[in-house]
Formats: C-alpha cells, sequence, structure tokens
C-alpha cells in the first residue's frame, strides 16, 4: 500500500499513468485502516492550526462512512491530549423537519460519535436546525453561509457519497455553485436511509444541506466511500464526465481532493477491474482467470472459442505472450472453471479429490453455518445445507443475532395478542400490548417486546431447519450482545462476542464453516458477524483440531461472487431450488412487506432465486455446464 502521506498531500487530478481517472484517490485494504489515517490528517490540522493560534474550520459528515474517524479522533482526544478547543465545525446537512432528540437526527449523531466525547466548545459547533420554520428557512440557509465565511471557511472538509452521487444532501441536479438550502430527497437515498428509520416511509423527505459552492469552497477535501454498494458510484464519479446528474463529480474542478476507498468501494474503477487496460501487468492466476472470463464476457463467447485476436484486440496481448496461445490459456482456465463445480460440498466419499474444491476425507464431516440473522442460511445457500444434511454431514446452524430488530411492530402485535388469549393472566402479553400501541418513533422496544421478536425469528428458523431435516439440538442461538441494542444502531464488537463464537467452535470443532461474507456496508451486522468468526479463527488457529477446518464464505441476498472469484459452484436442480423456496417460506416475519427491503421490491426468495440462475447462466455463458442454479463460496485461508 501506498503511503497515505506521501499521496494525499500530492496535488489531486489525474494520475500520470491512468488516462481514465480525474479525481485523486488511494486504495486501502479496509475502512478501519482508511480511517484512522484520515482521522490522523485532521488532527495534524488541528495542531497546526493550534500552533498558530487559529481557529481550525471543519466540515463535518454524517452517516455511516466517518463513524471510524470520529472513534479515531475520540481516542486520540483522551489517549494522546489532542484538543478540540481550537476546533469550530460546520455540518453538512439535517434533516426537514427532524427534532434535536431524536436519535435520527444528525445532532444527535454527531454528539453520539463526536462531540460529547471531545472538549469542543459549544458554541462552535454548528450543525443546521431541523426545525427551522418555513418561514425563516431561508434567511437561516444565507446567515449558515455567512457564518461559515466570517470565520475565514472551510479548512477541511469530510465527506461521505450516497448511491445517487450526492454530496451532503445534493441530489441530483444540483447546481455548481448552489448554496445551503433546503431540498426534496431523492427515492434512493431515502431507501439507504430506511433502515436506520425502521421503513421508508419514516423517512423524512426533505433536508437542509450546505451547497456544492459551499463543499467546493473547502480548502481541503477528502471523501470516504466503503463497501461494494458505493462501486458503481465511484466510478462514474472518478472516471466519468462531469455533470449535474451525479452532483460528486464536480469534485474533479477542486484542485486539493482525495478519494479514500476501501477495496470493495474501488471494485469498479477500470484500473482495479481490468488493470490490464491501464498498464502492464503481472499475471498472477487468479488475474488470469479475471481477465479471461471478462473477456469471454465483452465478446459473449464461450472460454474455448476465444481467438489469439480477442486478447490482442482488448489490450491483452501481453498475456498471450506468457502463455503462449490463446488455445492452450483457454483450456488451463477453462479447467479452472470446471472444477469448482461440484455437488458435493462436503467432499465425495472414496473419490479423488485432486481436482475437486473439497476433501474427500473424513466422509463425514462437522459442520458449522454460522447465519448473522436467522434466515441468512436458507436465503444464501439453503441448497448447500439441504445437500450436506443429505449426504450425511454433522450439520449445526449458529444464529449470530437474535434478528429482533427486523421484526415489525405489528408482527409482534399480532404474537402477543395471541399470547394473551391464550392465558389471560400473561402479565407480559399485556406489557408488550400495552407499549406497542404507545409507542413513538423515539421509543426502543422494551426488553420484553425484543425478546418476543427474538422468539418469533428463533420459531421460524426452527420451522426451516426441521423441514430441510435438522434435528432441533443441532441449532444454536448465540444472541451476539452487539446486536441487542434494540436500534438499527448495533455496539461495537466486544470480547464477549469473539468468546461466544469460540465457545461454539470449541464445542463441535468442525472440519467446515460456512460464513456470511457479504461485505456491501462495512458497519452493517453481516460484516460484525464476520469480524467476529476472524477473530474466533485467530485466537483459536493454533488448536490441532483447526488444522483440518476449511472455512467457505457465501453472500447474502443481493450480491454474488463474480465468476472469476468462485472456488466452489454448487448446482441445484429444479427440485431443490423449490425445496429452498419453501425453506425460505417459513420465515414469514421476513416476508410480504419486510422492514428492510433496501431498493428491490422483489421479496428475498425471488431475488436469491434470481441470484442463483444468473450464477448458473454466467456458467453455461462461459461453455460449462447447464444447470438451473447454482450457489456460490469463496475459501478463506485464515
Amino acid at each position: 500500500m501506498a503511503d497515505y502521506k506521501k499521496i494525499a498531500y500530492t496535488k489531486a487530478g489525474k494520475f500520470e499513468d491512468n488516462r481514465f481517472e480525474k479525481i485523486h484517490n488511494v486504495i486501502f485494504d479496509s475502512s478501519k485502516e482508511a480511517s484512522i489515517l484520515v482521522a490522523q490528517e485532521i488532527a495534524d490540522l488541528i495542531r497546526e492550526k493550534n500552533s498558530q493560534n487559529k481557529p481550525c474550520v471543519l466540515g463535518l459528515a454524517t452517516g455511516s462512512s466517518p463513524i471510524k474517524v470520529y472513534e479515531e479522533l475520540v481516542r486520540m482526544h483522551k489517549e494522546e491530549g489532542l484538543s478540540f478547543s481550537n476546533v469550530i465545525t460546520f455540518n453538512l446537512d439535517e434533516y426537514l423537519p427532524m427534532d434535536k432528540s431524536n436519535i435520527q437526527s444528525y445532532f444527535y449523531f454527531m454528539h453520539e460519535h463526536l462531540f460529547n466525547h471531545v472538549d469542543i466548545l459549544p458554541e462552535n459547533i454548528n450543525i443546521p436546525d431541523g426545525k427551522i420554520s418555513n418561514e425563516d428557512l431561508y434567511q437561516y440557509c444565507i446567515d449558515y453561509e455567512i457564518k461559515i465565511k466570517a470565520v475565514g471557511g472551510l479548512d477541511f472538509q469530510l465527506l461521505g457519497i450516497g448511491r445517487t452521487g450526492h454530496i451532503g444532501f445534493n441530489e441530483p441536479g444540483s447546481h455548481f455553485n448552489s448554496g445551503t438550502r433546503s431540498i426534496t430527497l431523492d427515492h434512493i437515498t431515502r431507501v439507504d436511509a430506511a433502515p436506520a428509520f425502521l421503513g421508508i416511509d419514516n423517512v423524512p423527505r426533505k433536508a437542509i444541506t450546505m451547497g456544492i459552492g459551499t463543499v467546493r469552497s473547502a480548502k481541503r477535501i477528502v471523501l470516504l466511500a466503503w463497501g461494494g454498494n458505493k462501486a458503481q458510484i465511484i466510478k462514474e464519479t472518478i472516471e466519468g464526465e462531469i455533470t449535474s446528474n451525479v452532483p460528486a463529480t464536480y469534485l474533479q474542478e477542486h484542485n486539493n481532493t482525495t478519494f479514500v476507498l476501501d477495496q470493495g468501494a474501488s471494485s469498479e474503477l477500470t484500473r482495479v477491474k481490468t488493470p490490464w487496460m491501464v498498464t502492464s501487468c503481472v499475471w498472477s492466476e487468479a488475474l488470469k482467470l479475471k481477465a479471461v472470463v471478462w473477456l469471454s464476457e465483452l465478446t459473449k463467447k464461450p472460454i474455448l472459442k476465444l481467438t489469439d485476436k480477442d486478447y490482442n484486440d482488448n489490450g491483452m496481448s501481453g498475456l498471450l505472450t506468457d502463455e503462449g496461445t490463446a488455445y492452450d490459456l483457454n483450456i488451463k482456465m477453462f479447467n479452472k472453471l470446471q472444477h469448482t463445480i461440484t455437488g458435493w460440498p462436503g467432499g465425495k466419499p472414496n473419490a479423488d479429490d485432486t481436482n475437486r474444491p473439497e476433501r474427500a476425507n473424513p466422509a463425514k464431516k462437522r459442520v458449522i453455518i454460522f447465519s448473522p440473522h436467522p434466515d441468512d442460511d436458507v436465503i444464501s445457500m439453503g441448497g448447500t445445507f439441504d445437500r450436506l444434511v443429505e449426504q450425511g454431514h454433522e450439520v449445526h446452524i449458529a444464529y449470530q443475532t437474535s434478528g429482533n430488530i427486523a421484526v415489525s411492530d405489528e408482527e409482534a402485535l399480532k404474537f402477543a395478542e395471541i399470547a394473551e388469549a391464550l392465558n389471560s393472566n400473561a402479565e407480559k402479553a399485556k406489557s408488550i400490548i400495552s407499549f406497542l400501541k404507545q409507542k413513538t418513533d423515539n421509543d426502543i422496544d422494551s426488553i420484553e417486546t425484543r425478546l418476543l421478536k427474538g422468539m418469533i425469528r428463533r420459531g421460524e428458523s426452527l420451522a426451516a431447519t426441521r423441514y430441510l431435516g435438522l434435528e432441533d439440538s443441532n441449532v444454536h442461538f448465540l444472541d451476539l450482545p452487539f446486536y441487542e441494542t434494540g436500534t438499527i444502531k448495533k455496539n461495537n464488537l466486544s470480547q464477549d462476542d469473539v468468546d461466544i463464537m469460540c465457545k461454539i467452535i470449541e464445542d463441535i470443532k468442525p472440519h467446515q464453516i460456512y460464513a456470511a461474507g457479504d461485505l456491501a456496508d462495512p458497519h452493517g451486522t453481516h460484516k460484525v458477524c464476520l469480524d467476529a468468526l476472524f477473530s474466533a479463527l485467530d485466537k483459536l488457529k493454533s488448536k490441532s483440531y483447526m488444522d483440518d477446518c476449511w472455512v467457505w464464505l457465501y453472500r447474502g441476498a443481493w450480491h454474488e461472487w463474480e465468476s472469476y472469484q468462485i472456488e466452489m459452484a454448487v448446482p441445484m436442480s429444479p427440485d431443490q431450488v423449490l425445496k429452498k423456496r419453501h425453506a425460505i417460506f417459513y420465515h414469514q416475519s421476513q416476508k410480504d412487506g419486510v422492514m428492510f427491503q433496501g431498493d428491490d421490491s422483489r421479496e428475498f426468495w425471488v431475488r436469491v432465486e434470481d441470484r442463483n440462475r444468473i450464477t448458473a447462466e454466467k456458467y453455461n455463458d462461459l461453455g460449462l455446464a447447464n444447470y438451473a442454479a447454482m450457489e456460490a463460496f469463496v475459501r478463506y485461508h485464515f
């Protein structure tokens, strides 16, 4: 990884060796690593300004992207004496209308993550007022601009980016020179905010935001983007033309901007996705496979029909120089993909496993399927789950969280009323009913309500696992503590979480572990659950039984591994597709109007069937066998 300090303070602009990129950017292995270094840059600026006896004026962002930056700044304040006494802050935006006390307000967010933990003067904190009246709004926005200019302008502006390309809440159509103003939020922006508000109907339709012109006036701009769900808009912003349809592209004309990205957010950039189009490559085996699959998809030809001309015409002549001919390379890559396909995810007994993704021995394996929520197992790998049980392996399902936050109040009320009807003395049921009927938007679920919602999801999980032939004794509910906050905002991963993960692994001593590797949101539940597993594996890796343990990662309902990434592909027959669908149906609370639908209106079973079908079609298009559906996995080496 290139040194951040050296790159970050280089004049922003195109890379000398990259004709595609128009904004300076740095790619890191993880959002945590990147956030620490961005926080260090901010801290250095604060100290420099303090030594000059000048205020340090920061423009600050909210959302999940800057959370780790703020955590590191708080750590530096507490452990290294970083003082914020000379800092003046201006936040980018706020929902409208929005009360300061609302846990979804950006006022609440900033105090929760930063201001309550450092020595900043209250009078130096500026956050747009979400309760400003319509009559006063216009003048309020002008005054916000005047106040920024009065303190010398923004020394540093921290940004995130929305999937619409918005910075702040400057949605598509925003003007190059726009100032602070009210704006109507794009539907996609509201969809992305819906989980925090427990449904899109609760997301405000308007907001106050600094304008593009205000942001561009900052002396230094750093934009953070994490996760694969930001990859496409990052590519459009960095490589596309300047357009009001993607407001972040206006930053191409700012002379001191750096985009700080993790691997997921950078994955669609030309130099990452197809590096052979940018510069000469060192052709690793993984890169060869990626290139050949890409070329097959681009030309719409099966791999075995690719020609020397196809390679030469698409910037890959260097690859042929290494490999000799297209014919030899095609066969080599075709065989590599062919060997990923298996109907025996636990390994085929008494078979030559030289070219199989899994070992033949032991013939009967102990298997743990870790499921972040109580339905990820059947949604993401229901067919493989079914195969493992049918083929005689000792399968254990470990639900890492209760999933209670995803149960609607209406669903909980229905169950509570049934409980009351069955037992007129059910005081807990009466208490839950009373709470739910009086609950407001700012209320966190009571402990009793959370327990009920968790029980609903437990019952659904057991129904699904029984349907797939698993004994109840092999189903484990871990209820990791980080999740149990009653709100969408979760606690940080703790040692208690890791210890729980370690215990189940030590108890079962698995030969196989399956886990969710869906990292679209680096602060989401899937990522935290995966971090918990990785921490447990790191702690246990010296144990002798771990020498025989292989870890396979699956993806969630929204995304699948790219064809060139897949190391095990498990085909499903039409009958198995139907069986998987029925297993998903047992999770009734997540069907018909699920709380966290995202921007995809299809139900989970529909979107996952489409995903499995498309995976099989991609294999077929590459010239491999034609199956009804496929589930895909990547091996994690710990």
